[in-house]
């Protein structure tokens, strides 16, 4: 027994104890080169998310935390209803108060992405308990997205050309202007979530042909399903990636890298975005995706053949490959004529044909041609939207073809496809300003490197003198003057180069402030102390919703459709979703008619009310009267009884005393213009001058027969008016 006691377990090793402080073990990692550079950088990408963040914020601090524009009212109405009711009855939608009396099926009529995001992110902070309304998540979705896009385009520099770039393409994307156009605060649209989706998806596509394993392709194809699920310019994607292939073939650049990212980004990206109800099978059947799933084919016939070659002999080789080439053209042709003859291929949409013909829209689709953002894009939209990038983004193109890689030539092709499409529609301004950012960011990065990597070159290698310069007995001077003209070359290139980021970011800046941060729904005119609030729109819209019948029908141009909706929570007759042109044209036709032909179709729509934008009184240009033209274009597209020249005095279009007859008695004229005709507006002016068109309009005693005025916002911007019953005949 005393013998056990004695004996003791043996002890294990000693845990290890470290006595250095906190401070001395951060000092020691600190001391280390690329611990340094990790920190510096980390805390670079930190401050650029915040700044992307931060400079799009302008909207909330000037005004308050509400939702832009017109679109984004719908996606907002959407989003509440996927919370509320859940998945399935969100995909199944159908909302009867819009289109009426057609109605709508939401689920299969929307690309969802952006309302799942939002309702995700408010399904976590809820989880997290953070007391945040679902109207805030949509507010500030936008900016959260342009910081991640920014962290984005830090990795896909990286992947193009190093590190550096990456920084410097970070910083550009944060505050470029043509993507803040349409991710400020309250920008609750597709485009909020879309651009991040399309970086990441070109990001992820350049790392897998970099890498060549179905694990990257996989990732990039699951961007791309987000991609699809967000915004309908996922079609530039699936065009964009088969161009590149084929140029990567033709210039002798294909690989087996290129094969496996392509065919795995293919089958998984297709399935995925076939999931998307909008889609569907339309992925496979559209004629817009043609060269996405041919150039799949036309890789698996080739790699079929390259493996034949290896196993047939020179002869058998060229006539399997002559009856190849025969056999497919014949499927090829007969497929395609059974699909077109039997309805089953989709042809390409009018914006797709817009894209290629930039005045397709205006001949044939005047619904498309009437858009601000379809228009066709000035210079001076480049310079407002991308600034010095106009001017870096080619000296980034002479880079990428000095030292050409798989990276840079996709980029270059992305390049010049963006930039072309951008000058066609100012809208893909947003697509184009990414590879602006990433052109400029090689550009910069190369120059500042070469620049840097002189002015820290040592002074003994740059001190050397030739023999021929030493035996002149002018060789030490003649180098140092050479030696201090190069650091004053490079000195000046960096001051340039800081100079002209200090422009980009001050007009940056600027730029957001003044030109896109001011919602549409509240409009402000004047300055400083003069600065006059006009809140006419949720004014009007309120009234409606608290002062008409719940199941009050309102007759509007479409732009305000969504509006109406969402604020006033009444049905509309047509809103921005423009699916049905004939409905669309219906309406012009009524606001183009006089009252009592108009009258006859609003009973048809089953119309209570008509709600017209007015801008005379208080100046705001963007009124029915400025788009009425358009109307009159849209329904006389449908009816031939429209016509365009009976509103046009000798071809010029006004309301004054001028004006034609038609025009003059048109239902837009007289329920803009009514009671207008006893309002003096200017000093010495006189009664009815219009502040818009800046004259005085030509008829002034306007009487109603049909309709009766309901109500009129406090500056006269939005104008309602009572559909009559009719007459009791007994």
């Amino acid at each position: 027994m005393s013998t056990m006691s004695a004996v003791k377990p043996s002890a294990g090793p000693e845990p290890y104890v470290s006595h250095a402080s906190l401070f001395e073990t951060a000092k020691r990692y600190l001391t280390k080169t690329k611990s340094q550079e990790l920190l510096l950088r980390s805390i670079i990408l930190i401050f650029v998310y915040l700044l992307a963040f931060c400079i799009r914020l302008f909207s909330v601090l000037r005004y308050e935390s509400v939702i832009h524009e017109f679109d984004p009212y719908f996606n907002y109405r959407s989003t509440i209803n996927l919370v509320q009711d859940g998945f399935y009855e969100f995909w199944n939608w159908f909302d009867a108060e819009s289109w009426h009396p057609l109605g709508r099926v939401v689920g299969g009529t929307v690309y969802p992405g952006l309302m799942f995001t939002a309702a995700i992110l408010y399904k976590v902070s809820k989880f997290l308990t953070a007391c945040i309304k679902l109207r805030d998540i949509c507010v500030f979705t936008a900016p959260f997205f342009a910081g991640n896009t920014a962290l984005i385009a830090y990795l896909f520099g990286k992947e193009l050309k190093d590190m550096e770039t990456g920084l410097v393409a970070a910083v550009l994307m944060a505050v470029v202007p043509g993507y803040i156009s349409r991710s400020v605060a309250g920008s609750f649209d597709n485009e909020a979530v879309a651009i991040f989706a399309l970086v990441t998806t070109f990001y992820l596509w350049v790392r897998a042909v970099n890498q060549g394993t179905i694990a990257s392709a996989v990732l990039a194809a699951f961007a791309y399903l987000y991609m699809a699920a967000s915004w309908g310019a996922y079609v530039f994607i699936s065009n964009l990636i088969p161009l590149y292939v084929i140029i990567m073939f033709v210039s002798g650049r294909y690989s087996r890298r290129i094969y496996v990212a392509y065919t795995t980004f293919w089958a998984v990206g297709s399935l995925l975005a076939m999931q998307v109800r909008f889609i569907g099978f339309n992925h496979v059947t559209s004629n817009e995706l043609l060269s996405f799933n041919g150039v799949f084919v036309g890789l698996q016939v080739w790699e079929a053949l390259v493996f034949l070659r290896t196993k047939l002999g020179t002869k058998q080789f060229g006539q399997l490959l002559y009856l190849t080439a025969v056999a497919a053209g014949a499927v090829g042709a007969a497929g395609t004529a059974i699909l077109v003859l039997s309805g089953k291929l989709n042809p390409w949409t009018g914006r797709f044909w817009t894209l290629l013909d930039p005045t397709y829209a205006k001949k044939f689709i005047p619904i498309v041609a009437s858009v601000s953002e379809h228009q066709p894009t000035t210079w001076a939209s480049y310079i407002f939207d991308l600034h010095v990038l106009v001017f870096a983004a080619p000296a980034g193109l002479y880079f990428c073809f000095k030292r050409p890689t798989d990276g840079t030539i996709f980029l270059t092709v992305f390049a010049l496809t963006a930039i072309y499409f951008s000058g066609i529609m100012v809208r893909l301004m947003l697509v184009a300003a990414p590879a602006f950012v990433l052109l400029s960011a090689i550009a910069i990065s190369s120059i500042l490197q070469s620049a840097s990597k002189e002015l820290r070159a040592p002074a003994a290698a740059e001190t050397k003198t030739s023999p021929v310069a030493t035996r002149r007995g002018r060789g030490s001077t003649s180098n140092e003057e050479n030696i201090t003209t190069k650091k004053s070359t490079n000195l000046i290139i960096l001051g340039l180069t800081f100079l002209a980021m200090w422009s980009y970011s001050s007009h940056s800046i600027w730029v957001t402030s003044e030109a896109y941060s001011s919602p549409s729904i509240v409009l402000i005119s004047g300055w400083g102390p003069h600065r006059v609030v006009l809140d006419d729109f949720r004014e009007a819209y309120y009234w409606l919703r608290h002062n008409t019948a719940p199941d009050a029908k309102v007759m509007s141009w479409w732009d305000y459709g969504y509006q109406i909706t969402a604020m006033g929570n009444r049905t509309v007759i047509v809103d921005n979703n423009t699916w049905n042109n004939t409905h669309i044209a219906t309406v012009g036709r009524a606001m183009a008619s006089n009252e009592t032909e108009a009258y006859k179709i609003m009973r048809q729509l089953d119309v209570d009310y008509a709600l017209v934008i007015f801008g005379g009184l208080s100046g705001y240009s963007s009124d029915d009267i400025n788009k009425f033209l358009w109307m009159v274009r849209i329904g006389g597209g449908v009816f031939p009884v429209i016509k365009e020249s009976d509103y046009l005095a000798n071809g010029d279009y006004t309301v004054s005393s001028r004006g034609t007859q038609t025009m003059l008695n048109s239902l837009m004229y007289k329920l803009s213009y009514y009671d207008f005709g006893n309002i003096m507006t200017e000093h010495g002016k006189g009664t009815g001058y219009d502040r818009v068109r800046n004259y005085e309009i030509g008829k002034k005693d306007i009487q109603l027969d049909h309709l009766y005025e309901a109500f009129t916002s406090e500056h006269w911007i939005v104008r309602i008016y009572r559909v009559k019953d009719l007459e009791n005949r007994f």
